[in-house]
């Protein structure tokens, strides 16, 4: 690669290399390379999981009340394929890729290139100066979608949502009643009510108490006009555990 071409992906990166040598790799896709040992696969694998330690501790240290369920839906979604190439896309990482010249469509370079080239870099970073600078880089990039994801992640807690509008509204707290379990101990199912000042709404079922009570606070809002039919119908569709 070019000297100019190398220093103007470090600018992108806002990190300049002791070792240019590991950019250059990080950069090689295999289909340039003259063995796969010499492309940036090796580096990729390593950066994943540097990725991924990076963005549990930041969960871990500066989300205190998330739960480990939780945790694993935010860390999944920040480092999936999907936003690792929008990173890779948004910060023009994706341009300094040395590939062949057959890669490129219409639409640009395929997304599993786009997003393995992040983590490579991220690889690239840490052997270069340790973890200091590999989680500075990593959380610069991940840090507003990471909160993004709690934000949305906090929009989905459908208890809250009720909590908040039944004190905003009737300056009350709702209570939710177990009516009945079904099933053996190792897999019961429940199902709950949300009741607010005597008025009890439609009940609903989950694989624990915890999903049921989500579900039966997302039924009690949908029946309040807090959210409408059509949201209601697609969040019963995913996991509300």
């Amino acid at each position: 690669m070019e000297a100019e071409d190398l220093k103007q992906c470090q600018e992108i990166l806002a990190y300049e290399f002791s070792d240019i040598s590991l950019l250059e790799k990080a950069l090689t896709h295999a289909s340039v390379a003259v063995t796969r040992v010499e492309s940036n696969e090796r580096m990729e694998f390593l950066g994943d999981a540097v990725l991924g330690l990076v963005v549990v501790e930041d969960l871990y240290r500066r989300y205190d009340d998330l739960m480990e369920g939780e945790m694993t839906k935010i860390k999944s979604l920040v480092v999936s394929r999907e936003m690792c190439a929008q990173i890779s896309d948004e910060t023009g990482l994706s341009g300094c890729i040395h590939h062949g010249k057959g890669l490129a469509g219409r639409s640009g370079l395929p997304m599993s290139i786009c997003a393995a080239v992040l983590e490579s870099v991220i690889g690239a970073i840490y052997l270069d100066g340790g973890m200091d600078p590999a989680r500075q880089f990593i959380l610069r990039l991940v840090q507003p979608h990471i909160e993004e994801a709690i934000d949305d992640q906090h929009k989905r807690n459908y208890k809250s949502l009720m909590q908040q509008h039944a004190q905003r509204k009737w300056n009350t707290t709702p209570a939710y009643l177990l009516l009945d379990e079904k099933g053996p101990d190792h897999s019961k199912c429940f199902e709950v009510a949300v009741s607010i000042s005597g008025r009890h709404y439609a009940s609903a079922w989950g694989k624990n108490k915890k999903e049921a009570e989500q579900k039966a606070a997302l039924l009690a809002l949908r029946d309040m006009g807090v959210i409408t039919e059509a949201e209601a119908e697609e969040a019963l569709g995913e996991d509300l555990d």
